[in-house]
């Protein structure tokens, strides 16, 4: 259940290190509004409470994660479920967007991000008492060099297309930094929150950088004292932080199983506060005794293909394969109800939501007719999936529904690093399925459109998409980012419709998110529409 797919990213600095891990990975938020009711001192947690006069932090939570740490904590190229997670803890972004409510509020920020009236111009104030937790001030070239070293081509930043609008980023003053943008962008103020701010000092070099992968530092409210690919994290609150949200516990230990019996004997037994990806047979099973958050989520099973390969090189064979899936009886039989088939690239719950061209309705005769046209009989492939639990439970499904049209599917699960490391750059590689959430980053559909269809690292270097169409959604994703209204809304409608009709990779379904707590032990908690555990403004009652 809900995962981006754990992993995808590796070392901060060596492409083909970064193409080891696995890929992961609501309402869009108007920046404006939201920044306008809130200050340095004025933000609210997930219920709506005021943050940043908490008393003195007290308690350990503890709590289990659906997935374990396979990649760095750098924030320019961390990925996995956990690493993301934890990130939001320990580190700020000049604007950050609550892991929940998905709200914007300054963080290292003092005041809102002022353009200059051609939009090519921004200044950001910064929080003047801000440090990292070595006690380190934050200062405007910390901030200017974490935008500098994701938009540096060497680096092969993970976040870098994310920003890609930005055309240099300099210190303007003790706590200013100027952006200069390529052309005009709407979402500046939201989309900087995919930058966390670094120490220059600690990641000025390679060297310093690998190092800091693993041993980061941040001005976020706790920082990190260890971590295992194996067990999870523990964090402790930072006395040093000066923000919004200071942590109101002394510890929090995260620990990491991919078992969903674990997990549930975790949160019965009392040994964990919370738990992440709830199995959907086990929802009605809690009682009344736990908090159960279902939310809608961008989080999705997603078909990808080798384009580059006969026959999935001829978009009717992609086609075929989605027409031929009951979506319904999957998510039925699989997710127990928990979730919607997909009919457009984000989830009906997005508020840039819109209805694509083509939907994959159940229609197997028209799954025959196009591997026919295609010249595609006695189809055979293999099937490769990761090991997240929602994905191997739909695809037996998935492969007797191909059955039904005459495909054959072998299936090959693997866990994440392994797919992405291994198999998909393999020229054997045709079929997989796995799923993923960039909604982490930001639920606006730039940057999730962004995440699959724009650069090398899926659309290049394991989809193998190119041609016309490839450069024609490059072209609408740069046009819409330069537009605003009715004209941004019309390009990504023209990519939502492009990349349904193309289907180089495609959501088959989207998921609900579900997270259970218990309330007796842990005060204003919600679980998150994306993957993780988020405990900022979250205290212990016991």
């Amino acid at each position: 259940m809900g995962n981006f797919d754990q992993d995808l990213t590796g070392s901060a600095l060596n492409r083909r290190n970064f193409l080891k891990y696995t890929g992961i990975l609501g309402a869009a938020v108007s920046i404006s509004a939201g920044l306008a009711a809130c200050g340095s001192t004025g933000s609210t947690n997930s219920s709506g409470k005021p943050l940043g006069t908490a008393a003195k932090p007290a308690g350990t939570i503890t709590a289990t994660a659906a997935f374990l740490l396979s990649s760095g904590f750098d924030p320019m190229n961390a990925s996995s479920a956990v690493a993301t997670a934890v990130n939001q803890h320990i580190f700020e972004a000049l604007i950050d967007l609550d892991p929940v409510s998905r709200k914007p509020y300054l963080a290292l920020a003092a005041a809102q991000p002022q353009p200059s009236k051609d939009g090519l111009t921004w200044t950001v104030r910064l929080r003047n008492d801000a440090v990292f937790s070595d006690g380190a001030p934050v200062t405007a070239d910390d901030v200017a060099w974490s935008f500098t070293r994701t938009l540096d081509p060497k680096n092969a930043a993970l976040c870098a297309s994310f920003i890609s609008f930005i055309d240099s980023v300099k210190a303007s003053g003790k706590n200013q930094v100027t952006f200069k943008l390529k052309s005009p962008f709407p979402l500046f103020s939201e989309r900087i929150s995919v930058i966390k701010i670094v120490p220059k000092a600690k990641t000025a070099t390679p060297a310093l950088a690998k190092a800091f992968d693993t041993n980061p530092i941040g001005s976020g409210p706790f920082k990190l004292d260890s971590s295992s690919a194996t067990s999870g994290c523990v964090m402790s609150n930072n006395a040093a932080y000066t923000g919004p949200r200071p942590a109101l516990v002394t510890k929090i230990v995260l620990n990491t199983s991919t078992d969903n019996a674990a997990r549930l004997n975790d949160l019965r037994g009392g040994q964990s506060q919370a738990i992440e990806a709830v199995p959907y047979l086990d929802v009605s099973g809690l009682g009344d005794s736990f908090q159960v958050d279902d939310k809608q989520a961008f989080n999705c099973l997603f078909l990808m293909f080798n384009c580059s390969a006969a026959p999935f090189n001829d978009k009717r064979v992609r086609q075929a394969l989605f027409y031929a899936i009951d979506t319904q009886k999957v998510i039925d039989a699989a997710l127990s109800g928990y979730g919607t088939p997909a009919t457009s690239y984000l989830d009906e719950g997005n508020a840039n939501y819109q209805k694509a061209s083509t939907v994959y309705d159940y229609d197997p005769d028209k799954a025959k007719q196009l591997l026919a046209a295609a010249g595609a009989s006695n189809l055979s492939f293999e099937l490769v999936t990761t090991d997240t639990g929602f994905v191997t439970d739909c695809a037996p499904i998935i492969i007797d529904a191909w059955k039904e049209i005459g495909v054959t599917a072998r299936l090959n699960t693997n866990p994440s690093a392994a797919v992405y490391g291994n198999i998909v750059p393999a020229n054997s590689f045709r079929v997989l399925a796995a799923s993923g959430d960039p909604s982490v980053f930001g639920v606006d559909a730039d940057l999730l459109l962004r995440w699959y269809y724009y650069g090398d690292t899926w659309v290049k270097d394991r989809m193998r998409w190119s041609g016309p169409a490839q450069q024609k959604a490059t072209r609408l994703l740069d046009q819409a980012a330069r537009s605003s209204g009715s004209a941004q809304t019309t390009a990504w409608k023209q990519v939502f419709d492009l990349v349904a009709d193309e289907a180089p990779l495609y959501p088959v379904l989207h998921t609900k998110t579900v997270t259970a707590s218990d309330p007796t032990s842990l005060t204003n908690f919600h679980g998150a529409a994306t993957t993780g555990l988020y405990f900022l403004g979250v205290g212990r009652q016991d």
